[in-house]
C-alpha cells in the first residue's frame, strides 16, 4: 500500500514537472500537438522500404526540450531515432516521462558533437524544433556533413527558412541560400504561429525540408566557391567585380580574360545570380587562371 501510493504520488510529481526555458539556450517549447505531428511527419522516406530485411534510417533530434517530437518520433516503426540534448532540466524530464529514451539520449551539445561515435559512417536524418539562436550554426554544421546526412526537417525563425528556400532575385536569398541549395533541395513546408509556443516567441517560425539532391561534386573548388559566395553577400549592395576584388588580389586570380558571359556576371549584385551562376563563376575563375 505505501509502495502503491507512493508510486502515484511519483507519478504526479513527473506529470506536473516543467522544464524552464533558457534564454540562453534559445530554447521555446511547442506545446501544440498537431503542428507536433505536422513536423514528425514531413520526415519521410523519399524511397520507402519495400523489403523487411532493408535497413531502417537513423534520425538524429536535436534538442528535443519537453519532448513534444520525441513522443511521436518513438511511436514510429520505419526509424531508429537517438536525441541529442544538453540542457540538464531537459535530460531530467526526459528520462523520467520517456525511460525508452535513456540508451538513446546523448546529453552533448549538437554543434561539438561527433556524429561518427553514434552512426559511424551511416547515413542519418535529423529533426528538431532547432533554437532560434544557433540555427545557422547548425546548418553549417550540416553542410559540413552533408554525404552523410540525406534529409533534415527543422522548425527555424521564419526569416530563416524563407532566407534558405528563397531564390534569387528576392532579398531575403543570400550566403546560406546558395550554399545550402548548391547540395539539397529545399521545401518551405508550414508557418507557426507564436501562440502555440511556451514562452511565446517575438516572431512566427517555419519548418522546412531539406533532401540531398543528384550533385555529387561541384565541379570546382568547394573552398573558393564558399569563399566567394560569402564574400560577395557580405556586401550585397556592390557589385561582384568590387566585392571580390580583395578576395580574388589575395588568391592571385585575374578577371582580365574571363569570357564575356562572366564578366557580365561581375557586374551583377549577387542576388543576381542563381547557384548555378555561382559555380560557372568560380570554375572560370579556376580555368582562366
Amino acid at each position: 500500500m505505501i509502495f502503491r501510493f507512493f508510486f502515484c504520488y511519483l507519478r504526479e510529481k513527473i506529470e506536473k514537472m516543467r522544464v524552464r526555458a533558457k534564454k540562453n539556450l534559445g530554447q521555446h517549447f511547442l506545446r501544440d500537438e498537431d503542428v507536433a505531428w505536422r513536423i514528425v511527419d514531413s520526415l519521410q522516406d523519399p524511397n520507402p522500404k519495400t523489403d523487411e530485411n532493408q535497413v531502417l534510417p537513423h534520425v538524429l533530434e536535436v534538442g528535443p526540450g519537453m519532448g513534444v517530437l520525441t513522443k511521436y518520433l518513438l511511436k514510429r516503426t520505419d526509424i531508429r531515432p537517438q536525441f541529442v540534448e544538453l540542457d540538464g532540466e531537459s535530460v531530467t524530464y526526459l528520462t523520467l516521462n520517456y525511460p525508452e529514451i535513456r540508451p538513446l539520449l546523448h546529453r552533448e551539445d549538437f554543434l561539438y558533437l561527433d556524429f561518427s561515435r553514434i552512426f559511424g559512417n551511416e547515413p542519418f536524418w535529423i529533426i528538431g524544433n532547432f533554437p532560434y539562436n544557433i540555427s545557422s550554426q547548425i546548418f553549417f554544421k550540416v553542410l559540413d556533413h552533408k554525404d552523410q546526412i540525406p534529409q533534415v526537417v527543422g522548425m527555424v525563425q521564419k526569416e530563416v527558412g524563407e532566407r534558405l528556400a528563397s531564390g534569387p532575385g528576392k532579398k531575403s536569398y543570400g550566403i546560406l541560400s546558395v550554399l545550402l541549395q548548391a547540395w539539397y533541395d529545399i521545401e518551405y513546408l508550414f508557418t507557426v504561429g507564436e501562440h502555440v509556443f511556451s514562452p511565446p516567441p517575438k516572431v512566427k517560425s517555419a519548418v522546412i525540408r531539406l533532401r540531398r539532391n543528384g550533385r555529387t561534386d561541384l565541379g570546382c573548388d568547394a573552398n573558393l566557391f564558399k569563399a566567394i559566395v560569402k564574400a560577395a553577400f557580405n556586401q550585397r549592395r556592390k557589385v561582384l567585380s568590387n566585392s571580390l576584388s580583395p578576395l580574388l588580389e589575395e588568391k592571385g586570380y585575374k578577371t582580365d580574360h574571363l569570357p564575356e558571359n562572366i564578366q557580365q556576371m561581375m557586374r551583377l549584385r549577387p542576388e543576381q545570380l542563381s547557384v548555378e551562376d555561382f559555380l560557372l563563376l568560380t570554375r572560370s575563375l579556376e580555368e582562366n587562371n
